[in-house]
């Protein structure tokens, strides 16, 4: 029997946004699928319905949030963004203000990628802006919230980032070196951490969930045993 959920999905043309939004329209359990967007883009995939809006203005369209999951995905840098102030408007602001709405509107489910090393204390400011998102999240006390930290990330971007790439390729060729303690610091596929994501929101456990690289990639091939 075809499930009727429904879902959003913010950062829908990111490198792990673009995996998860093939994931949610192959596997038949939403009927519908809102990919929320800052540009037109054309996204033919079945079920999905693309809504170009205004990040700034995010509350206007809280009318799209009644749905079942909620996955944001959203994420810069601060090379793109120009400046610390741009980029913690995208990966701290706009995911707050998603959040807020999302629990305003009685969604089942909150997904959200941080990143590894997140905390609200460390020295690094993208790390600080990664914690405080975290924290904010448990904060609102909503029914489900899932919480994604993966390493360095493997897939194809729109714009050539030539550190990730090479920092990509080095950990591809020592991945065996990445074991037991180390192994949480394995570089993991996009395409794994989109299939983690959609894994966790077909269960019905509440609370706060936080999963590590390693326990992503463990989650992401759950299915596969």
């Amino acid at each position: 029997m075809i499930n009727k959920k429904t879902a959003m999905v913010l950062g829908a043309t990111g490198v792990v946004g673009t995996q998860l939004v093939k994931q949610l329209s192959n596997s038949h359990n939403y009927k519908e699928i809102h990919l929320l967007t800052r540009r037109h883009v054309e996204i033919n995939e079945p079920n999905c319905t693309v809504h170009t809006v205004d990040f700034e203005r995010l509350s206007s369209f809280a009318h799209l949030f009644n749905v079942t999951d909620v996955f944001i995905c959203l994420g810069t840098t601060i090379k793109k963004a120009k400046s610390k102030e741009a980029f913690r408007k995208v990966d701290y602001d706009y995911v707050m203000e998603a959040a807020k709405i999302a629990k305003s509107c009685n969604v089942e489910k909150l997904l959200v990628i941080t990143a590894m090393g997140a905390n609200s204390k460390s020295a690094f400011f993208y790390s600080r802006v990664k914690g405080d998102v975290e924290g904010g999240l448990q904060q609102l006390a909503m029914k489900s919230v899932h919480i994604f930290r993966p390493s360095l990330l493997l897939g194809e971007r729109e714009e050539f980032r030539a550190g990730e790439k090479i920092s990509g390729i080095l950990s591809s060729i020592a991945q065996f070196i990445f074991i037991g303690p180390l192994r949480p610091y394995r570089a993991i596929e996009t395409k794994k951490v989109a299939a983690a994501m959609f894994i966790a929101a077909q269960t019905s456990t509440a609370g706060v969930h936080l999963y590590h690289s390693d326990e992503i990639e463990k989650l992401a091939t759950s299915d596969d045993q």
